[in-house]
């Protein structure tokens, strides 16, 4: 049956009135960052800059040595997203496509490792690093991603995996394949949207991460663009144009990076867990 004109009609307009309440906090970003402290705090708002404050951006990037930043940053988004895509792609064909046994009980137990909130582990991981004389180096941030990846990522792609024919396999034993050439050559290239989506997912956490770097990193030259945007707010004061600004540029990244892999990531999405 059809839907009505009516109902059409009606729920374009709710999602466009949800869209609107998504995208205002990013309206407001982008116009504060094209203002100067008197204009951003005006009651009631306004929302085209007068003039138009461009100065901002290369103010903002360039009062910090957001070069240094934004290298560090880089360092650890391609390091972390490698390993958490090898990784994490390995773990989940061990628990989908390799029988042995207690597989499925192993994999429960690091199932219920999800409910344990951050809060818990932070200080015997920090405590941990220390201990290594890893504090202050970019190494907390990066190792963990090479040792199975996150079990979020793990669980997204055995359900990927589990909803490929096993038909494959079997052809690739009787044709003299091992276990590692059915995930190289078979299962990994057929899983390009679920590795595209944890690849996006790593990018967004490892790009936005705050909480890692604060209590990892002491020294300015290791800091990221996170802790480089708290650098404009001081105790008593803040440079909110500039901060402003240098959030809009920071974000940037992510924006495109999204739009560009929006359909593997939907993709992806849709066909992961079909089986369970």
């Amino acid at each position: 049956m059809r839907p009505s004109k009516l109902s059409l009609t009606a729920g374009y307009g709710a999602l466009i009135l949800i869209s609107c309440m998504f995208i205002i906090p990013f309206v407001w970003l982008i116009r504060s960052s094209l203002m100067n402290l008197s204009q951003i705090f005006t009651m009631p708002p306004e929302w085209i800059p007068k003039p138009f404050q461009w100065g901002n951006f290369h103010k903002a990037l360039t009062v910090l040595p957001f070069d240094i930043f934004f290298k560090n940053t880089l360092i650890i988004v391609v390091t972390v997203l490698v390993g958490t895509v090898i990784t994490s792609s390995i773990g989940a064909f061990g628990f989908s496509r390799i029988p042995w046994k207690g597989r499925d009980a192993v994999f429960a137990v690091l199932m219920t490792s999800m409910m344990l909130p951050a809060a818990v582990t932070m200080i015997p991981s920090f405590l941990g690093w220390q201990a290594i004389g890893f504090y202050d180096t970019l190494y907390p941030l990066i190792v963990p991603a090479y040792f199975g990846g996150g079990i979020f990522n793990i669980f997204l792609l055995r359900q990927f995996y589990l909803s490929i024919p096993r038909d494959f396999d079997e052809a690739a034993y009787v044709d003299g394949a091992n276990y590692w050439q059915i995930y190289t050559r078979i299962i990994f290239p057929l899983s390009r949207s679920a590795i595209i989506v944890v690849a996006l997912f790593s990018f967004l956490a490892s790009w936005n991460d705050f909480m890692g770097p604060l209590i990892y990193l002491k020294s300015d030259k290791w800091f990221t663009l996170a802790l480089g945007l708290q650098m404009f707010q001081g105790t008593y004061t803040a440079q909110w144009d500039l901060l402003m600004a240098a959030s809009a540029t920071v974000v940037l990244p992510c924006v495109i990076v999204f739009l560009a892999g929006q359909r593997y990531f939907l993709e992806g999405i849709t066909l992961t867990g079909l089986k369970g």
